[in-house]
């Protein structure tokens, strides 16, 4: 029998950490052999002891590389290290799994693409919206007519970040950190899902966008937005509407609605529960991306990439738009209202968990829905939603 493909996680701590959970469960099963860590800090003690006898740290991607040789490597770096991570990786012929938000704009896209191209090694994203069970109903659904034809994409989301989730790394609320683009707003980290899913739903996620129009808003003292919508036009095909804010007063969870002729499907990717106007299901758990890029390493004919990076080319010509977009505009302190002290403090935005709902609803921008401050916002910034088309 086979010795089990060899597994690699670059990343000890933070998101990463539970990669190295699950990398140890899996080492426990016989699927894979847990081989190695690579972080540019020790790991911690909670990390190390995940490794199993044999298993090594290594103080860099490259390092892990030379002395591992890992059929599979996980990349869970901060997303301005994804680029350099994953190239080695993938010149080194693993196998790669890429954190979200895979890159942060096309350069990074085409590098990745060429390098998996070029050694034959596979690129798996870590959207994990793209293996719940619902797609595949849904899209047959959309296949099937029930919809009538699909004229637009909307998702909505609203949650609570405290001042304690600014604070969890040097990147945290970036647009640039030591001269390298960091992108970390709304749309782009928190609800990368939603966009991707977004975009995945409507059919275009892996072509390039006619048009991408943007409103960046902002509360804090921070370079990134923490509320933002976007619009996405293709040559055709539906276009894409996504609003989102990280300053509700409660967690709404997040969703994509799928607009037809005919009826509208909506979609809970966290839960994973399907309605098509008043018939709802729920449909359980979603595939585990890594099982699945395992599966694929091992019959690369007979199991498809649930999440490949080149189903993610769309969602990197966002996140490349929001990168080059100005400067979010401030909300108007009148329409915010702060809760909670220390770093459990918050600022909410009056009715955004509303606003983000009709903006996905209307497939349509903060301003074009009347939202006072929006308006007002882009007033004074001289229109300060971005507008860039290819």
């Amino acid at each position: 029998m086979a010795d089990p493909p060899r597994l690699a996680v670059v990343g000890t701590s933070g998101y990463a950490f539970s990669y190295l959970h699950r990398a140890r469960i899996l080492h426990d099963e016989g699927l894979v052999r847990f081989a190695g860590m690579a972080d540019i800090r020790p790991p911690s003690a909670a990390a190390a002891a995940l490794l199993p006898p044999g298993g090594t740290a290594h103080p860099s991607v490259e390092d892990l590389l030379r002395r591992c040789r890992p059929d599979i490597t996980v990349v869970a770096t901060p997303p301005h290290a994804h680029v350099q991570a994953g190239a080695a990786v993938l010149r080194a012929g693993s196998d790669l799994l890429l954190e979200t938000p895979p890159v942060l704009d096309l350069d990074g896209f085409t590098t990745l693409s060429r390098l998996a191209t070029e050694t034959g090694a596979a690129c798996q994203t870590g959207f994990q919206s793209f293996g719940s069970p619902v797609l595949p109903v849904l899209r047959t659904a959309i296949a099937d007519g029930k919809l009538g034809a699909v004229v637009g994409v909307g998702a909505a989301g609203a949650w609570i970040r405290t001042d304690a989730y600014y604070r969890r790394n040097p990147w945290a609320g970036r647009r640039w950190l030591d001269g390298e683009a960091v992108v970390d707003g709304a749309l782009t980290n928190p609800f990368s899902h939603a966009v991707a899913t977004a975009l995945l739903v409507g059919g275009v996620a892996g072509r390039d966008p006619a048009e991408i129009a943007l409103e960046l808003y902002g509360t804090r003292d921070i370079e990134a937005d923490d509320t933002a919508c976007l619009r996405i036009r293709f040559g055709d095909g539906p276009e894409i509407v996504v609003a989102a804010s990280l300053c509700a007063e409660q967690d709404h969870e997040p969703y994509v609605v799928v607009h037809g002729e005919r009826a509208r499907a909506k979609f809970w990717y966290k839960s994973h529960r399907l309605e098509i106007d008043d018939e709802r299901c729920h449909l359980g758990e979603p595939a585990d991306l890594l099982r699945n890029l395992i599966a694929h390493h091992l019959d690369p004919d007979g199991v498809p990439l649930l999440a490949p990076l080149s189903g993610t080319r769309a969602f990197a010509s966002v996140v490349e738009a929001v990168r080059d977009a100005p400067s979010p505009s401030r909300i108007p302190a009148g329409w915010i209202r702060t809760v909670g002290e220390g770093a459990s403090r918050h600022p909410v935005v009056r009715g955004i968990g509303e606003e983000v709902a009709v903006a996905a609803d209307r497939l349509a921008l903060f301003s074009e829905i009347g939202v006072p401050w929006a308006s007002a916002a882009r007033r004074r910034a001289g229109g300060a939603a971005a507008e860039r088309t290819g």
